[in-house]
């Protein structure tokens, strides 16, 4: 078996979400860019924080320093899989256990935050 047969068979140790999230100094103007000239569907609202559906994924939109698109892996041992990807090269930008947030930087540049998966009901 050579490695490319190997990695059909691995299982992955995250899978993505539907959400995407940005952050906005200028959070009024920002939110009522989405709203008004994209036209999106509010779908969640909180102090700070807008949620918007485009079809493919849900835009949130946070109130605070611009920083790109953070994308949301999620995995069923979060930090067996923050371990192994800090191992890898990954660096930690923020971290906060209460909202919860974990966004990382691959060594390619990608931003995202590693969250916790659903665990399935028996």
């Amino acid at each position: 078996m050579d490695a490319d047969d190997r990695s059909l068979d691995m299982q992955p140790l995250v899978r993505s979400s539907r959400d995407v999230i940005i952050r906005a100094e200028n959070w009024a103007a920002a939110s009522q860019f989405y709203t008004t000239v994209l036209g999106l569907p509010v779908t969640h609202q909180a102090e700070g924080l807008l949620g918007f559906e485009t079809g493919s994924f849900c835009l949130y939109l946070e109130q605070g320093p611009a920083h790109g698109a953070v994308f949301e892996f999620l995995g069923p041992d979060v930090q067996a899989a923050k371990r192994r990807l800090l191992a890898a090269g990954c660096v930690v930008l923020e971290e906060d256990a209460t909202v919860p947030r974990c966004y990382l930087r691959d060594p390619f540049g990608l931003m995202f935050n590693l969250g916790q998966a659903a665990v399935p009901e028996a």
